[in-house]
């Protein structure tokens, strides 16, 4: 970038492109699942004005939803991808999972004294049975540093982005069914239920009915 970090009130702006992953080597879960993206998980804008330095807008546009779209085709043997007004009710599938943001934060390379962008990014999945009991809240933090030497800060800070969510995504392939116990649901969408998956759950019953996660892992 011509306008550097140094100059107070020059802005940068970043989109990222949908991020790929390779197919990884594991074992399809035999069940299908509904994923559900709210609207501010499938279009999410960090914006943030750093004082002395500049204002950054970092547009992630679809990439998050994209790369979960692709690591859950891998992950299990069937996925619905759920539409803002589709009733999971009425899909045949055995679990719904919900993918937010609680948290995105990033440091410039003025801040941390380095020649480098790392961006930090908190998901959560939310993953609830087919009478709409959640039955695993679990946060992922994932972490990603590029350096500004042979990139220009823009780059720098787009490929940390993308380093982020690829760290989350195979946190997830390793981690998924132990800690969240997904595959336990597996042929719930085979017994008759009536229409209890709610559209929108409180905070206060989330919390409540999470599942304790296993060592290494913690629901907030």
């Amino acid at each position: 970038m011509i306008c550097s970090g140094l100059l107070a009130g020059c802005g940068g702006n970043v989109k990222l492109a949908a991020p790929t992953i390779p197919e990884p080597l594991l074992e399809q879960i035999n069940m299908s699942v509904g994923v559900r993206m709210p609207e501010d998980f499938e279009h999410f804008v960090h914006e943030e004005e750093i004082y002395g330095q500049q204002s950054w807008s970092i547009d992630l546009g679809r990439s998050n939803a994209a790369l979960f779209e692709q690591l859950f085709a891998f992950m299990f043997a069937n996925v619905v991808i759920l539409g803002p007004e589709d009733d999971p009710v009425l899909m045949p599938i055995d679990a719904l999972i919900e993918p937010s943001i609680d948290a995105f934060e990033f440091s410039t390379p003025e801040q941390s004294n380095t020649e480098a962008f790392a961006v930090w990014i908190r998901y959560r999945l939310k993953v609830y049975d087919t009478e709409g009991k959640l039955v695993s809240n679990w946060p992922v933090a994932a972490y990603g540093k590029s350096q500004t030497t042979t990139l220009g800060d823009s780059d720098a800070l787009r490929n940390a982005a993308i380093l982020a969510m690829r760290d989350a995504a195979a946190l997830m392939i390793m981690k998924f069914d132990n800690v969240t116990r997904i595959s336990s649901l597996a042929g719930g969408a085979s017994q008759p239920r009536s229409p209890l998956i709610p559209r929108q759950q409180s905070t206060e019953a989330g919390e409540q009915a999470a599942t304790t996660a296993p060592e290494g892992a913690s629901n907030e």
